[in-house]
């Protein structure tokens, strides 16, 4: 495999702790629930039909919170929150059922007219009546502000491909240092799909490697296998390594375009398309067996890189490739 490259450890730069120590000490963050900071937004809930389960001050200001559960009718979201995705709740209502547990509490505060307010949690909200749940934990603050604060606090970054690929082949590395049988077939749920298997590892050797052209390749002819994890993973070093060796000559052609006079950050997307052997491919409805085993891919998709024609290419060619690629 091609040698590993350093980390980018100059480039990103690290997380410094505090040196001064802030917050509570742990006997300070204990609260009852009928202490007077919490006990009128616990009979609130218990009005609304749900029930406390337990108060603590918040480690870092000290403010009260009120552990609850309360029934879906009585929250709803902040009228200022951003649209509700079906698509994406119901994804959501899926994955929480695969899990088998509903893990998040949303923040509720009270809102207008009395009214339980949640100011992130909409799309919680519809999956947990997706799945016809009856109640729902939640952190319910006195702090009414907050529903116009918490925004600010939605500052985690978004699972890219190589985010969710690099989780992905961890866990199963994770999985297959405990020994056991487990097979890739036996965790498809949480590894979501084939490609990201494949793609991890790449990721693990090339941390600049670009991903993102080949994963619509590696979703038509990627598919979990039922070997144990530790043959699996093995045989996925093989697939990784030979993919990153696509992707060297595939760097040797953009390089040659460039030399042509072609400038586009989609110039290894359109050398990619040109070489994928299942490009023209379109799967039938429910269909899912893939079209070329992946080894049989691999190696055609290889052999077309070496033998690349860099003459055939038109400016035409990468106009279309990136308008696509925009869509």
């Amino acid at each position: 495999m091609p040698a590993k490259r350093k980390a980018a450890s100059g480039s990103r730069k690290r997380l410094k702790p505090a040196t001064e120590k802030r917050g509570l000490d742990a006997a300070q963050i204990v609260l009852a629930v009928d202490a007077p900071e919490v006990a009128p937004l616990a009979a609130e809930v218990q009005a609304a039909g749900g029930a406390s389960i337990g108060a603590y001050r918040e480690p870092l200001s000290g403010k009260p919170l009120l552990l609850a559960v309360l029934p879906l009718a009585a929250v709803e979201p902040t009228p200022f929150q951003r649209d509700l995705s079906p698509t994406h709740a119901k994804r959501l209502a899926q994955k929480i059922d695969e899990s088998g547990s509903f893990l998040d509490p949303l923040i509720v505060v009270r809102g207008a007219d009395g009214r339980l307010w949640t100011p992130n949690g909409r799309h919680r909200l519809a999956a947990a009546k997706v799945l016809g749940l009856k109640q729902i934990t939640a952190l319910v603050s006195p702090d009414e502000q907050l529903a116009f604060r918490i925004l600010a606090l939605n500052t985690e970054k978004a699972h890219n491909l190589k985010d969710r690929s690099l989780e992905v082949i961890r866990m199963a590395r994770a999985l297959a240092a405990r020994g056991k049988t487990a097979r890739e077939t036996d965790h498809a749920d949480e590894f979501e799909e084939a490609a990201l298997l494949t793609l991890g590892l790449c990721y693990l050797d090339a941390p600049r490697f670009a991903g993102g052209a080949y994963h619509p390749f590696l979703k038509k002819v990627d598919r979990f296998n039922g070997k144990p994890l530790g043959t699996s993973l093995r045989e996925r070093a093989g697939y990784a390594e030979k993919l990153l060796a696509i992707d060297a000559e595939v760097k040797k052609v953009a390089a040659a375009l460039e030399k042509r006079g072609f400038r586009s950050p989609y110039l290894r997307t359109l050398v990619v398309a040109r070489i994928n052997p299942v490009r023209f491919h379109r799967a039938k409805r429910g269909d899912a067996t893939p079209p070329m085993t992946l080894p049989a891919a691999l190696t055609r998709m290889l052999a077309s890189a070496k033998k690349f024609d860099v003459q055939s290419v038109r400016f035409g060619d990468l106009a279309m490739v990136a308008a696509v690629a925009s869509e």
